[in-house]
């Protein structure tokens, strides 16, 4: 009871905010206890919900990067293994290209050189299902994101920055650079 003998549900504010709390509890306790205690709970409550929603934002975000990691991993998982077969796919073409003109003719060599085409044929045919494609190059203004400058060439033909010839082929793996293709660019003569 307070100085006053009047009990706390006997306020009209305090009453509405105790409906559903049983008597017993509501007994002995003064308005300032009760509705001190009522904005603590409160203040409670509201910093419970905020942290709920804090957590469910954060578990959200996991899932989603997770998600992220594993597309990526799917998409990406063949790329150690694409670079190394780079390199036999560039020794394949090298023996096509070292092949002389009249040695294509030769009877006996006309069974080789066609394997060796068939070769690269399905190699080719193999980094398209998996999503691997040549960067251009040639006659293309130099890109550093695909590109690498290994040398410049004076050239009054061609304008300056531009690729004039291919030392290496570059290769894409989706959107992601597998090798940047080695290129000698254009420059003023001097």
């Amino acid at each position: 009871m307070t100085e006053d003998n009047t009990k706390p549900q006997d306020d009209p504010a305090v009453a509405e905010e105790l409906k559903g709390v049983p008597e017993d509890l509501v007994e002995g306790t003064e308005k300032v206890e009760v509705g001190g205690e009522l904005a603590r709970l409160k203040d409670e409550l509201d910093a419970a919900k905020q942290e709920v929603l804090y957590a469910r934002a954060e578990t959200q975000n996991v899932r989603r990067r997770l998600e992220k990691d594993i597309a990526d991993s799917r998409t990406y998982a063949a790329t150690s293994f694409a670079r190394d077969i780079l390199s036999v796919a560039d020794n394949l073409s090298r023996a096509l290209t070292a092949i002389p003109d009249e040695m294509r003719e030769d009877e006996k060599m006309k069974g080789l050189v066609a394997g060796i085409e068939a070769t690269g044929r399905e190699i080719d045919k193999v980094f398209t299902a998996h999503g691997i494609t040549r960067i251009a190059a040639m006659g293309l203004p130099l890109d550093p994101n695909q590109h690498q400058a290994m040398l410049e060439i004076p050239s009054n033909d061609t304008e300056p920055g531009t690729v004039v010839q291919e030392l290496q082929a570059g290769y894409m793996i989706k959107d992601r650079l597998l090798r940047p293709a080695m290129v000698a660019v254009a420059k003023k003569p001097d």
